[in-house]
């Protein structure tokens, strides 16, 4: 499969420069960009854009794609490289040392070290923030502006780091390609090997005038505000993925993604057991022992758009009621962040644990009566539980406070 022409994505001729070469990339990247572009294809055309000047920006790959190889295949797509005499012999004294490598060291050739200029325009780092948020955002979702420090492109010189805009220039001991070779003379005879060109730190170009408030990078430092939507449903080391919001890399490179946390607070009544609230209500003997009614505010009370009839529950007491006992009210827990196979959002349930409390301070009338209950009741004294029924109770008051 030939290779795509990469001349033409990048609308430059055959024998543009490199300088001509990496303002075309700039300008047709931020084109195609998938957060700034419109069409469906976007993220495919930018990934042509972005190979396309990764192959026009090494001379060596662009050599290979001159003479019709595919500069993307295996061994670099060079029609010509499984031709010679050497072909089978990878290393040489089980050092590593490619015969190609030594023979192009020893009689003036780069050999295969040659790697090309390094490009200024890389993509960005992605970046792990964190939110904190209250149990009623956590539960029903919201919309929460955040901020965050990180890197943004440069105004001044609008990404190019040279200062009024200028592009870079090559440079000219290296002659753009961003490497200088050294010769050196030994009992083998002369051998050059590559390295980094000194002047231009391997980048194959220079900026003569750097911009003033980026320093060449193309990018500074900022405090952004962004408004993340939360989804409902979410817990504590929950990540908010948004792709493209994280830093702009080097020389306005493309941005890397951003990652939210949640992290979500305590809260005074309610606690969260996977998709289920749960709380606990104090009930007085009385109440427990004869059965009541209780009206009681819903977590969802805290929105300011809760409709009315979400903001409290009935909930009836049987007589009878023992502490630990827990009362199920469907449909008001957690909405899951999944939807079921019927295309349904399922919510869990609020849990209430009642625990009921006894006297502590009692008047002469008072201690009476409940004297002359116990007698009526022919309560003469304790009880020692079973293994099985102190097991339970002591389960249900484990469950009632374990956060």
């Amino acid at each position: 499969m030939s290779a795509p022409d990469y001349y033409s994505i990048l609308g430059v001729s055959r024998d543009a420069s490199a300088d001509q070469i990496k303002k075309a990339y700039r300008k047709m990247a931020m084109k195609v960009h998938p957060d700034v572009a419109t069409d469906p294809d976007a993220e495919e055309k930018f990934k042509q854009v972005n190979e396309a000047y990764e192959v026009l920006s090494d001379p060596n790959k662009r050599a290979i794609f001159d003479r019709g190889g595919d500069p993307m295949g295996p061994g670099g797509g060079d029609p010509f490289a499984n031709m010679g005499g050497f072909g089978g012999f990878s290393s040489f004294g089980g050092q590593g040392l490619d015969l190609g490598d030594l023979f192009g060291a020893m009689f003036g050739g780069a050999g295969s070290a040659t790697r090309g200029p390094k490009s200024r325009v890389r993509r960005g780092q992605d970046q792990l923030i964190r939110a904190r948020l209250t149990l009623s955002e956590a539960v029903f979702g919201t919309t929460k502006p955040i901020k965050f420090d990180t890197h943004v492109v440069c105004t001044t010189c609008n990404g190019s780091g040279g200062a009024n805009r200028q592009e870079p220039v090559t440079c000219t001991q290296c002659h753009g390609r961003g490497e200088i070779i050294i010769s050196q003379r030994s009992i083998l005879g002369e051998i050059r090997t590559a390295q980094p060109c000194p002047n231009c730190q391997g980048y194959g170009n220079i900026i003569p005038q750097p911009c003033p408030d980026c320093s060449g990078q193309g990018r500074v430092s900022e405090q952004r505000t962004i408004n993340v939507k939360i989804p409902a449903g979410v817990d504590t080391g929950n990540r908010v993925h948004l792709q493209g919001q994280g830093e702009i890399g080097p020389g306005a490179g493309p941005a890397g993604d951003l990652y939210v946390e949640i992290q979500v607070a305590p809260h005074d009544i309610f606690r969260r057991d996977h998709d289920n609230l749960e709380m606990v209500v104090k009930l007085p003997m009385s109440l427990a022992a004869l059965g009541t009614e209780l009206d009681i505010d819903t977590l969802e009370s805290e929105l300011a758009d809760c409709p009315p009839d979400r903001q409290k529950v009935h909930l009836e007491v049987p007589s009878g009621t023992q502490s630990g006992t827990r009362l199920v009210i469907k449909d008001h827990g957690v909405p899951s962040l999944r939807v079921n196979r019927r295309g349904e959002t399922p919510r869990g349930d609020l849990g209430v644990t009642l625990l009921v409390q006894t006297p502590t301070k009692l008047d002469d009338a008072q201690r009476e009566l409940l004297g002359q209950l116990a007698q009526l009741r022919g309560e003469a004294g304790p009880e020692v539980m079973t293994k099985h029924e102190e097991r339970g109770f002591f389960d249900r008051l484990k469950d009632v406070f374990t956060s």
